[in-house]
């Protein structure tokens, strides 16, 4: 298995993924704007996507996919499916339970994530209403996950990778076509939200059919693998989703300052996780499995130069994407969301949000690559230490950079925290003897940030000056945003290329 050619195929099928996001955002900001309707829906949003990635993409997964690579290596395939039928019941009734007890809750839930929407009755009616139509979204999209943990495990992971562009459809299909439909016209992205769950959910049977592997009713409580899950997932909720968390309180923040800042934070937030998810979520995904499988083997060399082939390529990657997302800020703002409602004044604003993202996003990437350095192994109490210690610096930050900074302070206190919870990571990694670096890092680490610069140099004479981007039409500023993306990655890839770099020196096999 070339874990490079998977993490290139799921790359690349992120990327669509991602690419449809923006368009889906495009549409969103040109009809809705950043405004109290917009407010509303993604904190709606924002709420059960949270639950999504503690219950399912955070401490589900993290918990479920090693115990499972676990047991398919070494025992019978009836019971590998025995483990996969009565997780799948438990997780199924758990999550039924939690969207219907959200529901009935919508008014006290919005109260506690959104305060600051009680003093304006209709945004807060408004948030209850959408909160109660996304939240059934929960069942589907953690399903979604339990399936995309099972097919990653048997190194199926294409599927897994594009089912989110169904989602994307969804919301691009409904701004664009049902929102005179429905009153008010927001209410069409809530109900695009709950049918792309649906459809993401159907599009994964067919494949664990494929596999053997599709769910069957077994309530099975006294299951072994059930209590193993369980047993790691209670804590891991903070090991692996400290940042989650910390946004959903950064929206109480939010919730305080002047209406659009969190729709300024969410677009703001839309962008980074464009470099997060095609780099961070990509080689978290391919890793886990291989590193499981390492650490039921014992072969802990092996398990330390996988870890460490992950860390070169989220610096070779992550830091240009970095540097790229600061220097082309207002640019990219302006291609994907200045149209329509969406104003110049927001475009600002939204800029200051990704300025300060952009300075975490390597942590927020390494946090992906290192987290699993731990829960391989089935460790889940240091990443919980470690995560209770982040979210409390992220709040700390938040209280001394919100009123000089703003909502851009808020993103700021997201972006060091995850910095520091993945320094705090990668020391316990190294204090625990489970990673030791390979020889070769400061000529990397140099030639790496020399490249960083030489791009980050032309891009800004390249990009040229602020009011064009705000001017000029949509075309102009689609054609001029690829050739500047084209050019970053040709400066970038050819400094790497004059200072020894070759792709073969990223070759990595994953264990079978």
């Amino acid at each position: 298995m070339n874990l490079l050619r998977d993490l290139a195929t799921v790359s690349s099928l992120t990327t669509v993924s991602r690419v449809l996001g923006y368009v889906r955002d495009f549409f969103i900001a040109r009809v809705f704007g950043a405004g109290l309707a917009t407010d509303a829906f993604f904190v709606a949003f924002r709420i059960p996507n949270l639950l999504r990635r503690l219950f399912a993409e955070g401490a589900f997964s993290q918990a479920f996919v090693p115990i499972l690579a676990e047991v398919r290596g070494r025992e019978t395939p009836e019971e590998t499916r025995a483990l996969v039928d009565s997780v799948s019941t438990v997780l199924f009734l758990t999550l039924v339970a939690t969207a219907a007890l959200g529901m009935a809750l919508a008014p006290l839930v919005v109260y506690v994530s959104a305060p600051g929407f009680a003093a304006e009755p209709g945004k807060f009616e408004l948030t209850v209403a959408l909160l109660r139509i996304t939240f059934p979204y929960i069942v589907c999209i953690s399903l979604v996950a339990l399936a995309a943990g099972v097919l990653n495990t048997w190194s199926r992971f294409a599927v897994p990778a594009i089912t989110p562009v169904l989602l994307n459809l969804s919301f691009i299909v409904g701004a664009a076509f049902f929102a005179d439909r429905f009153e008010p016209p927001v209410l069409v992205l809530a109900w695009a939200v709950f049918a792309g769950g649906f459809l993401q959910l159907a599009l994964q049977l067919p494949f664990l059919w494929k596999i053997g592997m599709l769910p069957r009713w077994r309530l099975d409580l006294k299951h072994p693998g059930v209590r193993r899950v369980l047993k790691l997932m209670a804590p891991a909720v903070f090991g692996v989703s400290v940042s989650q968390i910390s946004l959903l309180i950064n929206t109480i923040f939010a919730s305080f300052l002047v209406t659009g800042s969190v729709s300024w934070l969410y677009y703001a937030d839309r962008l980074m996780e464009f470099p997060a998810g095609v780099l961070g979520v990509a080689l978290g995904t391919i890793l886990l499995p291989s590193l499981a499988r390492h650490h039921a083997s014992g072969a802990t060399g092996e398990y330390s130069r996988l870890l460490d082939w992950g860390l070169r390529l989220t610096l070779l990657l992550a830091l240009p994407a970095a540097a790229a997302l600061a220097v082309l800020a207002l640019p990219l703002i302006a291609t994907l969301f200045h149209y329509g409602r969406f104003s110049e004044a927001d475009a600002w604003m939204t800029r200051e949000a990704l300025l300060a993202y952009s300075l975490g996003l390597v942590g927020l990437i390494l946090v992906k690559i290192l987290a699993p350095g731990f829960y391989a192994r089935q460790n889940v109490v240091t990443p919980v230490k470690i995560g209770l210690v982040t979210l409390a610096a992220t709040q700390g930050m938040n209280f001394v950079f919100v009123g000089p900074l703003k909502h851009a302070g808020l993103a700021l206190a997201i972006g060091l925290g995850a910095c520091l919870n993945a320094w705090l990571l990668f020391v316990f990694l190294k204090k625990q003897q489970i990673y030791s670096p390979q020889p070769g890092w400061l000529p990397f680490a140099l030639k790496v940030a020399v490249s960083v610069l030489a791009m980050a140099v032309v891009l800004w004479l390249a990009a040229g000056p602020a009011a064009q981007w705000l001017e000029a039409g949509w075309r102009w500023k689609t054609a001029m945003i690829a050739g500047l993306v084209l050019l970053g990655t040709m400066v970038y890839g050819m400094c790497l290329y004059a200072l020894g770099f070759r792709p073969r020196d990223f070759s990595m096999r994953g264990a079978e």
